[in-house]
């Protein structure tokens, strides 16, 4: 309405003045020759910034696997080997801080490649004036969940920043682990026919952190899904469950992850909106603040693409070791429609899922 308004508006003074009429857009134009938030939010811009500057200059057989992992022979063992960096702010939020978010987001990059995580290393980025109390908590925090996910920090380094240049603190991680399945997990692997699991609820990550930094004091508080998701994975690949692809909703949420590996596969994502587990809380905060829940970050939440006659024993296998969370299949696998992902909302109209392309929430892993 304020749109229609405005444009009437300004019809009826051109008419008035006798002048042409001269169309604009209120939305600020992106400067594409430099790095906006956006190229952050693991939506289209990041993806765009992947492709043409950095694949586009290291281009290599193992780069362009496009995993959350890269699958490295060493003298005939299979590896998977992945890097993070972790910027989120506030660095303690409801359900973590980032020293967890640092360690799960490691194993779990590995864990999607269908890896059981073996050593990490930590490089921290330290801000001038940082409490080193407030340090010794966020390493204790990573000590308690390597300890947990069964990963040895072994190596890291440590650099300091002036003053005013950071958010207190940025951690950086590598990490290895023995790959479990051959073939790996990975997007060459899904099938037509496949169903598509995930083992939770989503969109608590993302809300928990903005609810930290804006103080918008939900009630009840928010808290982050973060998580290792290592277990969730093991307990399947242990059992010889064959995984075609596995792939975690972190940033630009749960779209983002079903456009990427549709996009890598080849193939068409048919997804119901009602089988996706949105907690009530989550969905209400997201209509006050205008935010959709299918693209908002999740730090403990993955999509499984497995075969029909396996989804019972998945969602069992993940109820049974997860009893608060609402695991459940979201949708099935097509030959190529033109489309990547289709959603089919709660009316039963179908309509296409697209990427993330801006940023909804900025800095929040």
């Amino acid at each position: 309405m304020f749109i229609d308004n405005f444009y009437t508006k300004e019809l009826r003074m051109d008419e008035k003045e006798k002048q042409p009429i001269t169309w604009s857009c209120p939305v600020e134009q992106l400067d594409k020759s430099k790095i906006v938030l956006a190229h952050g939010g693991g939506g289209t811009l990041m993806h765009q910034l992947i492709k043409n500057v950095f694949e586009n200059a290291f281009k290599n057989p193992l780069l362009q696997q496009h995993h959350d992992s890269a699958f490295i022979d060493v003298q005939g063992v299979k590896l998977a080997f992945t890097t993070d960096s972790f910027v989120v702010k506030p660095i303690f939020f409801p359900g973590g801080d980032i020293g967890k978010l640092a360690v799960c987001g490691t194993v779990n990059d590995l864990a999607m490649a269908g890896a059981c995580p073996l050593y990490m290393s930590a490089g921290f980025i330290l801000e001038e004036g940082l409490q080193i109390g407030i340090l010794q908590k966020i390493v204790q925090t990573m000590k308690r969940e390597a300890d947990h996910a069964g990963v040895y920090i072994v190596t890291g380094d440590t650099k300091v920043i002036n003053n005013s240049s950071g958010d207190g603190l940025y951690i950086n991680t590598s990490g290895i682990g023995i790959v479990k399945q051959d073939p790996p997990p990975c997007p060459s692997q899904i099938q037509p026919g496949d169903c598509i699991l995930i083992n939770g609820d989503i969109g608590r990550h993302g809300l928990a952190v903005l609810n930290a930094r804006e103080e918008i004091h939900f009630d009840p508080e928010l808290e982050s899904d973060c998580m290792s998701l290592v277990p969730a994975v093991l307990s399947l690949l242990n059992l010889g469950i064959p995984v075609h692809c596995l792939r975690d909703c972190t940033r630009g949420g749960l779209s983002s992850a079903l456009n990427e590996l549709a996009e890598e596969s080849g193939l068409s994502f048919y997804i119901r909106e009602e089988d996706i587990p949105i907690r009530d809380d989550v969905r209400g905060a997201c209509e006050i603040l205008g935010l959709n829940p299918l693209y908002v970050a999740n730090e403990g939440r993955f999509i499984a693409f497995v075969p029909k006659q396996y989804v019972s024993e998945v969602l069992q296998i993940w109820q049974d070791l997860y009893p608060d969370l609402t695991p459940k299949q979201i949708g099935v696998v097509s030959e190529n429609k033109g489309t990547p992902v289709i959603l089919q909302n709660t009316i039963g109209i179908e309509l296409a899922l697209p990427m993330l392309s801006g940023e909804q929430l900025p800095r929040i892993c």
